[in-house]
């Protein structure tokens, strides 16, 4: 089976018809098992000779909760010295409101939204909300798509901190020079950071003749030999272009300069030593095969706050010693000057907020000057920038966002 299609079958699911912007019914889980959905999908699959598939809303609210079930990955343990968040829960979160296309809405009713799956807002070390879906729960390991984007920048960081990268002023093809002669080739370390190489993508998901779709999960010789094909078509560090091949190519920079396997060096850098509570996994395009840089680790809600703790702590653990080199947050969240709302593979919001995003809706929210991290899960239409849903939810952390830093 061509495990790669089954991930890549969850981004053409983006056409699937959703709840209107007033349906804010409470979530809908699915009127079949688990076991139920999980047999159709591997029997669909098969009788697909392993090709893409078009899942559900329903199919998908299973499928993110088990890429393990699904595709082949590596796994991280949960750490033996847990970071501690205290629970101190404030309802009258509930009761914050936000405007929306004219009308307001509370934080209240966006938690009944069908396509939430789980909530967590933490100040400080502090759980001041904690929700769940009625079919997922805090030990529910979710696929976070393209956070996992946010977490390969910082192990980028973290080595060049262990000196296995020089600099993110290095090209390419430094570690890679099977690229050397090519566009990509040419291209910074930095530029790629900041998606700005000039060269031809497209990120389109509905479209099945897209780049995405033809590579979004190639790893090593395939992904290099699709991308030394595509033509530039500006200067580099000019024009901002999401492209998920460019955080894929930075987990190639990443293994070749470590000499191992990027879930081993996540495992070691920040699973571990941070704190995470939960295992964890990183998917893999086949057995025994690759992680790609820019998708699918998957991890418990929990997990993904203390991601983002770390992020705002700039890459410290709790025992003080430093992972990332001093103020590699603060370049990583600087506006690059081919586009202000983005850094370091992060987007960046007003008043120093930054975010992980990824497909379906996931988040982690980073507001230092509130001390604030949120962490999302969703399983919402695939684009989080253009769907009712997606719309809702970042208006919903920016309001959050500026609550917090009002009442410090």
């Amino acid at each position: 089976m061509k495990f790669i299609s089954v991930l890549v079958a969850l981004t053409l699911s983006a056409t699937m018809p959703t709840l209107a912007n007033d349906q804010t019914a409470a979530d809908a889980p699915p009127s079949r098992s688990k076991q139920e959905i999980l047999q159709s999908l591997a029997k669909r699959l098969n009788e697909n000779g392993g090709g893409g598939i078009i899942m559900t809303e329903e199919e998908r609210r299973v499928a993110l909760a088990n890429t393990h079930l699904m595709a082949p990955v590596r796994t991280m343990a949960p750490s033996n010295n847990v970071y501690p968040l205290i629970t101190d829960l404030s309802p009258e979160i509930a009761d914050i409101e936000y405007v929306f296309e004219g009308e307001t809405f509370t934080v209240g009713s966006f938690l009944k939204r069908h396509e939430l799956m789980g909530f967590l807002v933490v100040e400080g070390d502090t759980i001041r909300l904690e929700h769940y879906a009625s079919d997922h729960g805090s030990e529910v390991r979710w696929n976070t798509f393209s956070v996992s984007k946010s977490v390969t920048s910082m192990l980028i960081g973290a080595a060049i901190l262990d000196g296995y990268i020089d600099s993110v002023d290095q090209t390419i093809d430094t570690y890679l020079p099977r690229m050397r002669g090519s566009h990509y080739g040419a291209i910074t370390i930095h530029q790629a950071l900041q998606m700005s190489s000039g060269i031809r993508w497209n990120e389109g998901y509905d479209d099945p003749d897209s780049d995405i779709a033809n590579a979004a999960l190639k790893g090593g010789v395939a992904l290099t030999d699709y991308l030394i094909t595509l033509p530039q078509l500006h200067e580099p560090g000019t024009k901002f272009n999401y492209n998920t091949a460019e955080t894929n190519l930075l987990g190639e920079v990443l293994r070749s300069a470590i000499g191992n396997n990027a879930t081993e060096y996540l495992n070691a850098k920040l699973w571990q030593p941070f704190g995470m509570e939960h295992e964890g996994n990183w998917a893999l395009g086949a057995p025994f095969g690759r992680e790609t840089g820019g998708c699918c680790m998957n991890m418990t809600l929990r997990d993904y706050a203390r991601v983002g703790l770390f992020a705002k702590h700039d890459g410290v653990l709790p025992s003080g010693q430093r992972i990332l080199p001093e103020g590699w947050m603060t370049t990583s969240t600087t506006p690059s000057s081919a586009y202000p709302g983005y850094g370091y593979q992060w987007w960046l919001y007003e008043d120093g907020a930054y975010s992980a995003s990824g497909l379906f809706g996931q988040a982690i929210f980073v507001k230092p000057n509130a001390d604030l991290v949120i962490a999302v899960h969703s399983n919402g239409p695939a684009s989080s920038s253009t769907s009712i849903y997606g719309k809702h939810l970042y208006v919903v952390l920016q309001a959050l966002g500026k609550h917090y830093s009002t009442g410090r």
